[in-house]
């Protein structure tokens, strides 16, 4: 996840140009597909041609535990859990997402587990991932992972807090643009994380 760089006070202007910029989008299709009216709001979806929400933009959720890999799911495969559709590559998997979704389930509604970090509901990339103690996490790119491992600990206890304290159960659209004005106080740009990556990999980490 690449995080902006404004200056870390807000000022009135950008409040309110935030604020405007959500009510234009209150009735987007993109808004509406992140927060479903249930215990998996808010997530990281995308809506489907007949207006259903589309997690990880309908690519296999049980793939990454069978198959090692990112795999796109078939419309013929389609399960719908807590008003979001898993679609998955095949009937089988579709039968194992059925018998227990929970096990399955991306963590922090799909979206970049850095970005969760710093409680911001932003970004996921299918095909960047990693399952941690039998959990699936999503990453907004691999620089956003390789950030994310340099504390892979101590992130994931950010991440957690943050979601449970903030982000599940809120807004998307709304978070974000609170965490984006008001940051967290271990707040790092992409580009300090970007630098801390690269002096990591010179020492050999």
């Amino acid at each position: 996840m690449r995080i902006r760089t404004e200056p870390s006070i807000p000022t009135p202007l950008r409040l309110l140009a935030i604020l405007a910029l959500l009510a234009a989008l209150a009735g987007c299709s993109a808004m509406q597909a992140q927060n479903p009216p249930t215990a998996l709001r808010p997530v990281n979806a995308v809506a489907g041609e007949g207006g259903e929400r589309l997690m990880l933009a309908g690519h296999d959720v049980v793939a990454y535990f069978t198959l090692g890999r990112h795999a796109p799911g078939r419309a013929e495969f389609t399960s719908e859990h807590e008003g979001v559709t898993f679609r998955f590559a095949s009937a089988e998997h579709k039968a194992m997402f059925d018998a227990g979704p929970a096990r399955y389930l991306p963590q922090f509604g799909g979206y970049c587990t850095n970005g969760i970090a710093y409680g911001i509901p932003w970004g996921g990339d299918a095909d960047t991932w990693k399952i941690i103690d039998g959990r699936l996490y999503i990453f907004g790119g691999r620089a956003s992972r390789e950030a994310f491992e340099l504390d892979q600990a101590g992130n994931l206890a950010l991440a957690r807090r943050y979601w449970d304290d903030e982000v599940a159960g809120r807004h998307s659209f709304v978070q974000r643009a609170w965490r984006l004005v008001w940051r967290v106080p271990h707040y790092k740009s992409g580009e300090e994380l970007a630098r801390a990556v690269a002096a990591a990999k010179a020492r050999g980490g």
